[in-house]
């Protein structure tokens, strides 16, 4: 019993005339009450305390992260390109470019509609190989073909090698075309990948081999002056960059003709007898390289390596295994993944 609070209350007029022990009595239960009131006062107070805290994010879990969008990955692979044979007494037909496959933009390889993008899985293996370039030939019935990219279930083939000027045989089938030497034909490009080398003329005062095929057209005729097909745009990284251009063919004669130019796409430029020697194709451009000056003991210009280039939402990360190099970059809500060389197997992870 507080002894103030015990004064003020028995000089209420109701309480005064109590007998006393009614007033303690009344006192004792209005104590009772006083505190009962400020227990529940006390509880919600720290209630809506709690409350408050909650709101301003103090209590809250945090939300759990969306989950990733589906692993759909664009894809363009180029194989490597061409080479062609040593020179001969005759006009030496350009090499091919790597074949060109793609999903990314509307057009693929070849003059094809671009493909289906592939949706894949997390933690399963895909392979994926950089072709390398033809090489070099110093050998006048001889060429190398340009080898195979890879990437899962798409493959692109090497670029075809430029035919000998011995006549031996047609320009070399492949991914594109290689260009025909001396009399015989261009060799033939795949369907949705590149085009047909050109044909050579071998006659009068002009003795010019096929431009190699390209992944957009088809390698310029000796008579139109050997130069290689052009290759294709693709915007896959984010920047528009042009792959896979036909390797020009070897002049004989004239000896004062143009070099015939390789196609737009790392395509090498062909040598003159007496003249420019032919250059190689672009390195991780599939480009055909420069057919041999049109003379004994030349030598052909090797061709250029391949690329895979992976564009994938940027949730995802690649893990590559083996040999392969590689490089990443991203383009607004997508990462790139370029693979310049090698070959193994990657992982994706999100």
């Amino acid at each position: 019993m507080h002894l103030e609070d015990w004064q003020y209350f028995k000089l209420r007029p109701e309480i005064k005339n109590l007998p006393l022990l009614e007033q303690r009595r009344a006192f004792l239960q209005h104590q009772l009450q006083h505190d009962r009131f400020l227990t529940e006062a006390t509880f919600m107070q720290n209630q809506m305390m709690a409350v408050s805290a909650a709101s301003a994010g103090g209590g809250k879990k945090p939300a759990p992260p969306p989950p990733p969008p589906p692993l759909v990955v664009n894809y363009l692979v180029v194989a490597g390109g061409g080479a062609g044979t040593g020179g001969a007494g005759n006009g030496i037909g350009g090499p091919g470019a790597g074949g060109l496959r793609t999903s990314f933009g509307s057009t693929s390889g070849g003059g094809a509609s671009a493909e289906t993008e592939l949706t894949l899985v997390v933690a399963t293996n895909y392979s994926v190989t950089v072709g390398a370039g033809g090489a070099s030939s110093s050998n006048v019935n001889n060429a190398n073909k340009g080898n195979d990219s890879v990437f899962s279930t798409i493959t692109s083939e090497g670029g075809g090698k430029g035919g000998d000027g011995n006549n031996v045989a047609n320009g070399g089938n492949g991914g594109s075309g290689g260009g025909g030497g001396r009399t015989r034909s261009g060799g033939s490009g795949t369907a949705g990948q590149g085009f047909d080398g050109g044909d050579p003329i071998g006659a009068g005062a002009n003795y010019i081999g096929g431009g190699g095929g390209g992944a957009s057209e088809a390698g310029k005729n000796g008579s139109a002056g050997g130069g290689g097909g052009d290759g294709l745009a693709v915007a896959i990284t984010g920047t528009s960059v042009t792959y896979a251009g036909g390797g020009g063919a070897g002049v004989y004669a004239p000896t004062s003709q143009t070099p015939p130019p390789g196609g737009a796409g790392g395509g090498g430029t062909g040598g003159v007898r007496l003249g420019d020697a032919p250059t190689a194709g672009g390195v991780n451009t599939g480009g055909g390289g420069g057919a041999a000056r049109g003379d004994g003991g030349e030598s052909s210009a090797a061709g250029g390596s391949g690329v895979v280039i992976l564009r994938y939402p940027k949730e995802y990360t690649i893990t590559a295994e083996g040999g392969l190099i590689s490089s990443d970059s991203t383009d607004g809500a997508f990462k790139v993944t370029t693979f310049t060389g090698g070959t193994g197997d990657i992982t994706f992870a999100a």
